[in-house]
């Protein structure tokens, strides 16, 4: 018969039960596939012919850079995400990543993406990806997330960055056009986010996230997100007037921006019941389609013009 030390079970090293769906589930891989898009259109968008090796290698560590800071994210909010019902079946909620594993995990990955970017394609590109991975990490999740209601409007910031990052990839220098994909991310993010919010506000409450429609009420939200997105046709529709984007990309910013600001009065009007929580459901379904045939539109037009140059 022998004899089990359990003392010495327990102090055993712990076997990780992640597989490899864990850690790319730790790389918020649906925000990185917004990150990449937004990305390729401001490396696109510049001036210049960049080798497409450069191209790929810009896009593959920005797209590093961006999971590097969403496994770092979740690493620092594992005991916000055990307590939502939105993010508890995260893999450190669910016990199948520890969080050192995860920092360890998220601190290796943005040292490579920043160097080889750096080093392979310039440092001004290299700089700007630390700086929005430290933005989104230190500022944003151990900061503001925690300790104001405008954590979403200021940490937006590192969400609006991948296209100027790109643009810098491409030409070595930085111009007015990826900022206003910049301010155009910037301004989308708040009612994206609070329309989030509004219809996952228990979410936030029980996690003590202080959260616009937790902190100053749903109907603040309302007048906040219909403000938010007045700006944003706005900020969106300028660059055609100001002779950077083409008529096309222009028309389409002013149709896709009375949508969003049809949806976002419709939100702002329906208040209570199941007519308010079906308003803020299709703002945020159409918020993301929103932004992606905004930057598709670009995206088609440089296309278009590389096929057909005389047309344009």
């Amino acid at each position: 018969m022998s004899v089990v030390d359990h003392n010495a079970i327990e102090l055993g090293p712990r076997i990780s039960e992640a597989d490899v769906g864990d850690y790319i589930a730790l790389l918020k891989p649906r925000v990185m596939s917004l990150v990449i898009f937004t990305a390729l259109v401001g490396l696109m968008i510049a001036p210049g012919h960049v080798h497409p090796v450069l191209a790929f290698t810009s896009l593959l560590c920005i797209a590093v850079g961006a999971g590097a800071s969403g496994a770092l994210n979740m690493a620092l909010e594992g005991d916000i995400d055990a307590l939502m019902t939105r993010t508890a079946n995260r893999p450190i909620p669910r016990g199948r990543v520890t969080r050192p594993e995860a920092l360890a995990f998220g601190m290796t990955l943005a040292f490579f993406s920043v160097m080889t970017l750096g080093i392979l394609v310039n440092w001004i590109a290299g700089g700007l990806l630390a700086f929005t991975i430290f933005f989104y990490v230190v500022i944003y999740t151990m900061m503001l997330k925690r300790w104001t209601a405008q954590n979403i409007v200021i940490g937006g910031a590192a969400g609006a960055l991948p296209p100027v990052v790109a643009w810098a990839a491409a030409t070595g220098s930085l111009s007015v056009e990826p900022w206003l994909l910049f301010l155009i991310i910037f301004f989308w993010t708040p009612p994206h986010f609070w329309a989030l919010a509004l219809f996952r506000s228990d979410d936030y409450a029980r996690a003590g996230v202080p959260m616009l429609p937790v902190v100053a009420g749903p109907d603040a939200t309302r007048l906040q997100i219909l403000l938010y997105t007045i700006v944003l046709v706005a900020v969106a529709a300028a660059p055609w007037p100001l002779g950077y984007f083409d008529a096309v990309y222009g028309v389409t910013s002013l149709v896709l921006g009375a949508v969003m600001l049809a949806l976002a009065v419709n939100v702002y009007r329906r208040r209570e019941g199941t007519l308010a929580l079906r308003a803020t459901r299709k703002l945020f379904a159409f918020s993301i389609l929103y932004l992606f045939a905004l930057f598709a539109t670009l995206l088609l037009e440089v296309v278009a013009r590389a096929i057909a140059p005389s047309i344009w």
